[in-house]
């Protein structure tokens, strides 16, 4: 009977460690591998970009440093198109107070590899050889441009399919492969991002060098987003990159490249990132972002524009052309990053070691008997192992000693 329970045991560890090895092998090959974090599976929190319903960041001092249609949790981090870096330490219903934690040093850094970029010329670029893949979707597919679309919401066809075609129009016009897929994913609620999983990995399937996940913002001041920029109003944009997710190191070093590079190139397009709560669909890709472009209450047109301009750096960022001397194409675009990657690796050996002690304790019935289980589980593997060390005699087989055991 105790060599039945060593074998069910032992078969179970092996499934688990079996099954923690090939999604390990996946993560570093860039496979497609199921979200670690199940943070917004059914979940009571309040869906992003809501109409009406936003929180204010400030610093200690009051200072209102950001306003976005999304719940703030403590822990989330804001990033200035300057590189200031805070993090947010208190939240009061729809306010929310930030630690200043000073200058993001790797901000800095790309920002002056990137001082100085000039728009590529599109002639060069449409003639290189060395094309990459660009894949843009929408999550909230119904959000729209009050000014132009007349409301807020359009289900299934909202105006920010019109800012997703002025993306990809931009990034066809410098040189770019885009894979645009127009999927809807209504209602706009709190497992959005559940359906666009399906869309989002369908896209990475066929290998881009990016994937946006485009957006508006839904504060009701328009002026938060607006701006003139290359002698257009424009909308800026926010990027958003989730924290809850084993490719965070990756997405963040994108994230900062994007916005060194494209303010650089077009001064204060990009407000800040934000680093929140969730996946995003982000541990996907090492090199996938969420995009907000302008809000609600902008033009469709000045949202059209602004992101227009971003896209205008993309190429620099993935190194396919333009990118001024020390630009390396961005951390992890090919494979898992290594901090993902050991996050991910404690969590595999966690939910290993845990289905061990799940067994034993339903197969024991209690606590203390599991813990005599487990002590004689110990004593059958040095046994079994020292019995087949000694029986295995040089130059025989499995089969030729069970022979001699008969």
């Amino acid at each position: 009977m105790k060599r039945i329970r060593f074998k069910i045991a032992f078969t179970v560890i092996l499934v688990l460690a079996g099954v923690s090895l090939a999604y390990f092998n996946s993560l570093l090959n860039h496979e497609l591998v199921p979200s670690i974090s199940t943070a917004g599976l059914f979940s009571e929190e309040s869906p992003d970009h809501q109409v009406g319903r936003y929180t204010t960041i400030v610093d200690e001092q009051g200072n209102v440093l950001s306003m976005m249609s999304r719940t703030v949790y403590v822990g989330d981090e804001l990033y200035t198109d300057e590189g200031r870096s805070y993090r947010v330490v208190k939240v009061e219903g729809d306010r929310a107070v930030a630690e200043f934690l000073g200058m993001d040093s790797q901000i800095v850094a790309y920002n002056e590899i990137y001082s100085g970029m000039e728009a590529p010329a599109m002639t060069n670029l449409a003639q290189q050889q060395s094309k990459r893949n660009i894949a843009v979707y929408h999550t909230h597919t119904a959000e729209s441009y009050v000014p132009t679309d007349g409301r807020e919401a359009i289900p299934f066809k909202g105006g920010i399919y019109q800012v997703g075609k002025a993306m990809v129009s931009k990034l066809q016009a410098v040189g770019l492969n885009v894979n645009y897929d127009e999927t809807p994913h209504d209602p706009h609620d709190n497992n959005a991002y559940v359906r666009s999983r399906r869309t989002a990995a369908s896209l990475i399937k066929q290998g881009p060098a990016a994937i946006f996940d485009v957006h508006r913002d839904g504060v009701p001041d328009p002026n938060f987003y607006r701006a003139e920029i290359a002698g257009q109003k424009v909308a800026r944009l926010r990027i958003v990159v989730g924290r809850q997710n084993p490719r965070q190191d990756a997405n963040m070093d994108f994230a900062r490249r994007m916005l060194s590079a494209a303010n650089n190139m077009h001064p204060r397009i990009v407000k800040e990132i934000f680093v929140g709560k969730g996946s995003f669909n982000q541990d996907l890709s090492a090199t996938a972002l969420l995009l907000e472009a302008g809000t609600h209450t902008n033009t469709r047109e000045e949202a059209e524009r602004g992101i227009g301009l971003f896209s205008e750096s993309v190429p620099a960022v993935l190194g396919i052309a333009g990118a001024p001397p020390g630009a390396a194409a961005p951390q992890g675009a090919d494979r898992a990053p290594a901090g993902g990657a050991w996050r991910a690796i404690g969590w595999i050996l966690g939910l290993t070691l845990a289905g061990g002690v799940a067994f034993l304790l339903i197969n024991a019935g209690n606590l203390d008997n599991a813990k005599k289980s487990l002590s004689g589980f110990g004593r059958e593997i040095t046994s079994f192992i020292s019995t087949r060390s000694a029986a295995l005699k040089p130059g025989m087989g499995d089969h030729d000693q069970d022979g001699d055991n008969k």
